[in-house]
């Protein structure tokens, strides 16, 4: 396909697990996609995008650090489309301001300031999170949360709830940026992201989940309810929005709310073959919510069911070689 029958669009943090799918379905989509990375020569970190297909001719990749004002400059520069999906990488760290709030908004203003000087630029779409919405203390059990729902900064400080915190500091800037400077922004808001990981390494999310394959709680004990969602599906609702002329504000992204205990049941039934897969989690008092997801719906958009993103998920870690497929 002709590069230029979609035109050029950027991706920051293109090596990332969300973003990697972005620019599979983006080249496939017969884009041209400049993806930001903070090592273009890291081939280890970097091998799996030069083979997506349409990569040799529609990919270039380019260094770019979310802390330099102007980093992001050369690579927005004549796109007509930026999907912004970079963040902070979430680590333990002794000062969560600095490490994490700080890098996620002024990262973000820094990427938004870039697309200010661009004057062939469209549209920007900023990769949020449903945790920017359920983070409150004043559920009605009754009436799921839609896109009209902020989380509360307040619970989030208290509650030490720094990704959340991150994600809601970043995306009320980045819409007080853009109105203030007439960028046409839409936002996507993805619950807990599941299914093959593209890069090598695994990320803290999909570490997450191998570690529940495995019998490891931890990490899941503090969800208590949670929302999950393709991550194939995460990828096509950022085109969607992209490319939907009407598409306008926020659109939260997800496929099925469960809790803990729905979802041992769950895995522990389908996956039987994984005898450590916990068969039940201390109740922990969450409020209960769900997700209305009828905005992005009435754009067309249909989702995976919870089975596809276990189901594609597991084969690819058994395909890499992180889970085995025998007992």
């Amino acid at each position: 396909m002709d590069s230029n029958v979609k035109g050029k669009v950027c991706i920051t943090g293109a090596s990332g697990f969300l973003a990697s799918w972005l620019v599979k379905r983006l080249l496939l989509a017969g884009y041209h996609v400049i993806g930001t990375v903070r090592d273009p020569g890291n081939e280890r970190k970097l091998g799996h995008l030069w083979r997506l297909e349409g990569a040799e001719e529609r990919l270039r990749l380019v260094r770019a650090d979310l802390m330099e004002e102007g980093s992001f400059d050369d690579a927005i520069m004549g796109c007509h489309g930026v999907f912004h999906t970079a963040s902070p990488v979430l680590k333990p760290c002794s000062d969560p301001k600095a490490e994490i709030l700080e890098p996620a908004v002024e990262g973000t203003l820094n990427v938004l300031r870039s697309c200010q000087k661009n004057p062939t630029l469209r549209r920007v779409v900023l990769t949020s999170s449903s945790s920017t919405v359920r983070v409150r203390d004043d559920f009605d059990p009754h009436v799921p949360l839609d896109e009209s729902y902020w989380s509360s900064i307040e619970l989030c400080e208290r509650l030490q709830i720094w990704y959340a915190l991150s994600k809601t500091l970043s995306e009320k800037a980045a819409w007080k940026f853009c109105e203030e400077n007439g960028i046409d922004l839409v936002t996507v808001l993805p619950s807990f992201a599941i299914g093959p990981s593209l890069p090598p390494d695994l990320c803290f999310t999909a570490s997450d989940v191998l570690g529940l394959l495995k019998g490891e709680t931890l990490q899941f004990m503090w969800h208590g309810r949670m929302g999950y969602v393709h991550v194939d599906d995460i990828a096509l609702c950022h085109i969607l929005v992209y490319e939907h002329e009407a598409a306008q504000g926020r659109y939260l992204c997800n496929s099925t709310v469960m809790d803990n205990n729905q979802l041992a049941s769950f895995l522990s039934s389908r996956y039987a073959w994984l005898p450590n897969i916990p068969k039940g989690f201390e109740q922990l008092n969450r409020p209960w919510y769900d997700f209305d997801t009828s905005k992005l719906k009435s754009l067309g958009f249909k989702f995976k069911s919870i089975h596809e993103m276990f189901d594609d998920c597991v084969a690819s870690l058994v395909d890499q070689g992180y889970l085995s497929s025998t007992i």
